[in-house]
């Protein structure tokens, strides 16, 4: 399959792209590098990115920035940061794919533990991964030619742990690895609709 793989040069994205790369063609894109130039937060970059790309098998997103601060300190600009990047960025991708998405073909997007076990924080992440998964279940429902979409949930990577390890006390981090079985279970099986929760 030709997978389009957003945020492949993070974390979560360099184990998705381990994972299916041995049996794929994996089109890497990122706002800084990759195959392709992708901003999440800029509609008209996704659509530039599917215009030179064409048609594709599968769309596997795993990037999206939130903020994080205390709630009464969370201002209007990192809501909005939050909601660009992260929610309408990945539900714009979605909309925009689906256009340039092969029969039958899926999509994958990445949403976080912080959906159902909200930290200190980290309130909008909460907002914005419900969000999504929300998005998910209802675009399932709607998708054209066959098409299918899921969530990957994962919880604190075991990678990122030095750096967020203060806010997620008492979680079990996941190995990144972990995380990318569910992307492989979501492009190559047949479920629509579904939230995998890693952790």
């Amino acid at each position: 399959m030709k997978i389009l793989l957003i945020g492949a040069s993070g974390t979560l994205g360099r184990a998705v792209a381990a994972e299916l790369g041995a049996r794929h063609d994996i089109i890497r894109a990122g706002r800084a590098s990759g195959d392709v130039r992708l901003d999440l937060a800029d509609r008209a970059s996704i659509e530039a990115a599917f215009a030179h790309l064409g048609k594709v098998d599968a769309i596997a997103c795993a990037a999206g920035e939130v903020a994080f601060a205390p709630l009464l300190d969370l201002g209007e600009g990192q809501w909005q940061f939050s909601l660009a990047h992260k929610l309408m960025g990945q539900v714009n991708l979605a909309l925009t794919g689906s256009r340039h998405l092969q029969d039958g073909g899926s999509i994958t997007l990445t949403t976080g533990i912080l959906s159902t076990r909200p930290i200190v924080a980290g309130a909008a992440a909460s907002l914005v991964n419900g969000g999504l998964e929300s998005f998910v279940r209802a675009a399932s429902i709607e998708l054209p030619r066959r098409q299918r979409i899921n969530a990957v949930s994962p919880g604190v990577l075991l990678e990122s742990m030095p750096l967020y390890a203060p806010y997620f006390r008492g979680f079990e981090p996941v190995p990144a690895a972990r995380a990318a079985l569910a992307f492989s279970r979501s492009i190559e099986g047949a479920e629509t609709g579904q939230v995998y929760r890693i952790g």
